[in-house]
């Protein structure tokens, strides 16, 4: 292969500029950059550091089999810092990353993320049973109860009572904050992160954050103090777990991995479930094949035989590749020049996996601005061709379960209800925060649900 010591062509434009349309316009800011310079292209900055993206899978598998030496990967998640600390899994770096990640997986898989799923389905029954027959209703307000109260009971381990519902409150509040179009822009704008007082916007965001603490740490210190055994609550299981040396996370250590789950454990599943339930009303034949799959199980059965439904996993899936909720993946600095695809990285450059590209290369997805879950029934696509969860040694380790969830609150709410958009123009996804989403205010309306003939679902 010819290594040049040039990067790929790209536009240059002010950063102000860039910044303006990456947060108002983020899916036409990189289809327009890709249209005119393919898979890969440079923006061009200032003092010789420039950020690189890649979408063909070869460059991806480059990217995520290199030896983690290579980046600071941690760091290229900086702007998050104020929200999830600096001993957050996202923002760890080497060995600290690693040691950490290890200690958090293991509740997200196997047997323990399956004992979740009881909750998952009654949790979604409680929120669900306000849905009033032909009253219309935020479908996003209501996936967001949902998963937020998912992780206050799986991850937090609280029941109903007053610590859960000032939590509720409070991360609905900051959230909300975060995702409107002012602190959207905050988030990559320093500038406008100044604290004028408890009556500006981002004194607003500072204080319910100190109230979110507060909570967080007052619960941990009971935590600590509780004789019940075999909790099996994430946190319970954190306090729990040893690192090599046979040490406890800390205080400060445990509440930066809670705030990371809660920040992105909740978000990112209520908009890919308020993207299913706009695609599954959309499409009639997408929303005919499903029930029909559905009315061949029953919903008060075991939970993880619904995640075992081919084409409802299908149906999350594509709902993950058309508008992956986070667009890229984590941005990796270059700590010493590295070679992709036959362009040498300097150091102090940033490289980003651009999933959204990734997921409409025509050539893997056929006629990619189309839902159509029948491709992941087809074949099987490489984790360098599909990536929602990003990858590497950077992946989700929530990925499992997130899919987890959207499979069981999907069933359990069209078991029941048939919901419809109350306006059926087309939308398109706008930024909420440093994610990509629906927009906040799409309403629908429900019916009861229809009981269908049993036949397959090819048919």
């Amino acid at each position: 292969m010819t290594i040049t010591n040039s990067l790929p062509d790209g536009p240059r434009i002010s950063r102000f500029l860039r910044l303006v349309k990456f947060i108002t316009q983020p899916i036409k800011y990189v289809e327009d950059f890709a249209k005119v310079y393919g898979d890969r292209f440079t923006i061009w900055g200032s003092k010789d550091v420039h950020i690189i993206y890649f979408s063909d899978p070869e460059a991806l598998e480059q990217i995520f089999t290199a030896d983690s030496k290579y980046f600071k990967s941690g760091e290229g998640n900086g702007p998050l810092r104020f929200l999830m600390g600096d001993n957050s899994l996202i923002l760890l770096d080497g060995d600290c990353h690693q040691q950490q990640r290890q200690l958090l997986t293991p509740p997200f898989h196997g047997d323990r993320m399956r004992a979740y799923g009881q909750d998952i389905r009654v949790i979604t029954e409680q929120v669900s049973s306000k849905i009033l027959i032909g009253k219309p209703f935020n479908i996003r307000n209501l996936m967001q109860e949902i998963t937020l109260r998912v992780i206050l009971r799986v991850v937090f381990g609280l029941e109903e009572g007053k610590r859960f519902q000032e939590l509720q409150h409070l991360l609905s509040s900051v959230l909300d904050f975060l995702g409107s179009p002012l602190l959207s822009g905050a988030l990559f704008f320093s500038f406008l992160r100044k604290d004028l007082g408890v009556w500006s916007p981002w004194g607003k965001v500072s204080r319910l954050l100190g109230q979110i603490d507060e909570l967080i740490y007052a619960l941990i210190a009971e935590r600590r103090n509780d004789t019940q055994e075999n909790r099996q609550d994430i946190l319970s299981l954190m306090m729990a777990a040893r690192d090599a040396d046979g040490q406890p996370m800390s205080d400060v250590e445990l509440r930066d991995e809670l705030m990371t789950l809660l920040i992105a454990g909740h978000e990112t599943t209520a908009s890919a479930l308020t993207w299913a339930f706009y695609w599954i009303d959309r499409l009639p034949e997408v929303q005919e094949k499903l029930l029909r799959e559905l009315d061949t199980i029953d919903i008060n059965a075991d939970p993880s035989s619904i995640a075992k439904l081919p084409y409802l996993t299908a149906v999350c899936q594509e709902t993950l590749r058309l508008y992956p909720i986070v667009m890229n993946g984590v941005p990796r600095i270059v700590k010493s020049p590295i070679e992709i695809k036959g362009y040498t990285i300097p150091e102090k450059n940033v490289i980003i996996p651009s999933i959204y590209l990734a997921h409409h290369r025509p050539e893997v997805y056929p006629n990619p601005k189309q839902f159509q879950p029948e491709r992941f029934l087809e074949r099987q696509f490489s984790p360098y061709e599909y990536l929602p969860f990003g990858g590497g040694n950077r992946r989700c380790i929530g990925l499992a379960f997130a899919q987890y969830e959207m499979k069981i609150v999907l069933a359990t709410i069209l078991s029941t209800f048939q919901i419809s958009l109350v306006n059926k123009r087309p939308i398109e996804p706008v930024r909420r925060g440093f994610t990509v989403a629906p927009p906040s205010g799409m309403r629908m309306i429900a019916k009861p649900q229809v009981k269908r003939a049993s036949k397959p679902v090819g048919v």
